[in-house]
């Protein structure tokens, strides 16, 4: 059966974040520091800031947090996202088990460590994480003006070919199977890193444990920055 969702290259991850950013390059405006949380400085572009943010992110493992964190709407829009986000984020925290929420931008970053997926060196879903990610595959399905990079990512144990094929075939993996829990695969995409995205030192069993993951990161997709622009959703 042919799915839908898109395997992608490490470089389009950070471009496809970039759809993020609802104002255009060089057309805002100052906005003042009275502006609450949608106070930042707008002349940077939500774009341009994406980009900042993907190279940030680089140096700490993450091109996707990075492009969250830079790929940010301002003003009332971004309030009224963020607040989408928020709810999403509590519900995660809530009804999924052995997922690292982490709100950042006006995205959410959803981390799994690998061994609570799958057994080791394997890309078969454990019983225990397919309940997860079920309950996770929900969330999805209620909060639906969302779409979702799926990223996977290994330690430096093994060689590199093999672990960018293993860390591919987890990240289609866990797409797959919130696809079979009805999420539209158009609204996903993987990408496999590897072990060129470390977060900790490979030299501990500590820090090889945190670099095999899985990381979710959820944006809002078109329909949401109009909603949140015309002032349809509330905040």
């Amino acid at each position: 059966m042919m799915t839908n969702y898109r395997k992608l290259s490490r470089p389009i991850t950070l471009g496809l974040l970039l759809s993020t950013a609802s104002l255009s390059w060089g057309c805002q405006s100052e906005m003042t520091a009275t502006e609450g949380r949608g106070t930042r400085g707008a002349g940077i572009g939500a774009a341009s800031g994406a980009i900042i943010g993907g190279l940030i992110g680089s140096s700490s493992g993450s091109w996707g947090k990075g492009a969250l964190i830079g790929a940010v709407i301002g003003g009332a829009a971004g309030s009224a996202i963020g607040n989408y986000m928020d709810r999403q984020a509590a519900d995660i925290r809530r009804e999924v088990e052995g997922a690292n929420v982490e709100r950042v931008g006006e995205g959410i970053r959803v981390v799994f460590d690998t061994g609570l997926l799958y057994s080791t060196g394997s890309s078969t879903l454990t019983s225990s994480s397919r309940y997860n990610i079920e309950k996770l595959s929900k969330i999805l399905n209620r909060y639906n003006d969302t779409n979702i990079v799926i990223e996977g990512h290994t330690d430096t144990v093994g060689g590199e070919a093999a672990n960018q094929t293993l860390s591919e075939r987890r990240a289609e993996s866990v797409a797959s199977l919130i696809r079979t829990y009805g999420v539209s695969g158009n609204r996903m995409s993987t990408v496999g890193y590897g072990q060129t995205r470390p977060v900790a030192t490979n030299e501990t069993e500590a820090g090889r444990r945190l670099n095999r993951r899985v990381e979710v990161l959820i944006y809002a997709n078109n329909d949401l920055k109009r909603q949140a622009e015309t002032g349809e959703l509330k905040m």
